[in-house]
């Protein structure tokens, strides 16, 4: 059909573990006895699924399946799944940045890709160059560049730092220019992964209004990942749900959205400690999540108004400094109910031993009855260090938060304490 801006047909990747390329000599002559005789590559019948919880016995795993879709111009499509789904991968081939093992995309139109902070810059050249640059990797002229530049300076908010080199930026000034420039430059196809989730609340907001205002307002196609089933289901009105490389379901964003909460909430969770889904850079690692009443005992229910104490033990092989460690409670929809972020609450951990434990200290539980997770997250100097969802699954017993004896029958997703006068 011709409003068709993203076609994928039958999508493979396949990848060798622990080798740079695909694969040895003797493996590549074997493909091409193959490939003259007309028969099909023979290292594409082995392999695991993409399986990141366990560790498994071929040298070969399917980072994606047989993967079909398409996604329509003026259409946002959500990208769900959890580390180790795909869907970066899917989105690099979709890029370019890889190829595919098998199958075909089809794209009619540019495309304009935010993988990860950074995507795209050359550090050493300044904002203002690494904007010219990118639009000129698009195949815009240097005019066209300079009529949308104001625009791009305004939403980002780097006017200060547009003559600075990129590799003096924070995460956070670094995904926003990205994201204006990919939203900006005219092209057909914007592909966001992820990085969103490094800037702040109020640039988050901005972003989500400037991909709606592009898909329906500009015609554009935009292909959106979010661990956050808020952002999701705001912005999409069709959603994939990717695991272990399948696609598991295509649909509306709640279809969706409800299908891999559901699944979520089914799976049960390894020990921390063996977890292999998770993002760093392998130095620092989440070991242990445990609960603990006032009196030091170990829990493994929660109740609602109790003093809490969460102790999460890691391990490091590296040194770190200025460490920042964030605990994300979630409901069981997904939605994000609190935060506990010491960056916020007092300030980075200057240095850690090679082996301890984070303890959280919750004077009193906040969360009603119900089934909630945990994310957890550890960064040193602002770089990703561990990151594990659904880290810790817990239930809430109801419990009587005022001390009264009285507990509301209304539905609330958190209480909060409080005192009435007249």
């Amino acid at each position: 059909m011709s409003d068709i801006a993203i076609r994928i047909e039958n999508l493979s990747k396949q990848y060798r573990l622990g080798r740079v390329g695909t694969g040895t000599l003797g493996h590549d002559l074997n493909r091409w006895w193959h490939y003259i005789r007309g028969k099909e590559d023979p290292y594409l019948k082995i392999g695991e699924v993409n399986d990141r919880a366990h560790r498994g016995k071929s040298e070969y795993v399917w980072a994606l399946r047989d993967i079909s879709f398409e996604a329509r111009q003026g259409e946002v499509l959500g990208i769900i799944g959890r580390n180790g789904a795909g869907k970066s991968t899917l989105l690099k081939i979709l890029s370019k940045v890889a190829g595919p093992t098998k199958g075909r995309v089809m794209a009619k139109g540019r495309i304009a890709s935010l993988l990860e902070v950074g995507t795209g810059f050359h550090p050493e050249l300044t904002g203002r160059e690494n904007i010219f640059l990118n639009g000129a990797l698009l195949g815009m002229t240097k005019q066209e560049v300079s009529r949308k530049l104001d625009e791009i300076v305004d939403f980002a908010g780097v006017e200060r730092y547009l003559d600075t080199p990129v590799k003096r930026y924070s995460s956070g000034m670094t995904v926003r220019l990205g994201f204006a420039v990919a939203a900006f430059l005219e092209e057909e196809i914007l592909i966001v992964d992820e990085v969103l989730a490094v800037g702040d609340a109020e640039f988050q907001k901005k972003a989500i209004g400037k991909m709606q205002e592009v898909s329906s307002g500009g015609g554009r196609t935009v292909l959106f990942v979010s661990h956050n089933m808020e952002s999701i289901q705001q912005l999409c009105s069709k959603a994939l749900i990717l695991e272990m490389g399948t696609m598991k379901f295509m649909g509306s964003s709640l279809e969706a959205i409800d299908q891999y909460l559901d699944s979520e909430e089914e799976k049960p969770l390894q020990p921390l400690y063996f977890r292999q889904d998770r993002k760093g850079r392998n130095g620092f690692k989440f070991s242990k999540l445990e609960f603990f009443d006032t009196s030091g005992k170990l829990i493994t229910k929660v109740t609602t108004g109790q003093k809490l104490s969460v102790l999460i033990s890691y391990e490091t092989k590296i040194e770190l400094e200025n460490i920042i460690v964030r605990a994300l409670f979630l409901n069981k929809k997904g939605e994000n109910v609190f935060v506990c972020n010491n960056y916020h609450s007092q300030k980075p951990f200057a240095t850690i031993p090679i082996k301890g434990a984070f303890k959280l200290h919750i004077p009193k539980f906040p969360l009603p009855a119900g089934t909630y997770y945990i994310h957890l997250q550890c960064l040193s100097n602002m770089e990703i260090e561990d990151e594990i969802e659904f880290a810790s699954k817990f239930e809430v017993e109801g419990g009587d938060f005022f001390g009264t004896g009285k507990i509301p029958k209304i539905k609330v997703q958190t209480y909060i304490d409080h005192e009435w006068s007249i």
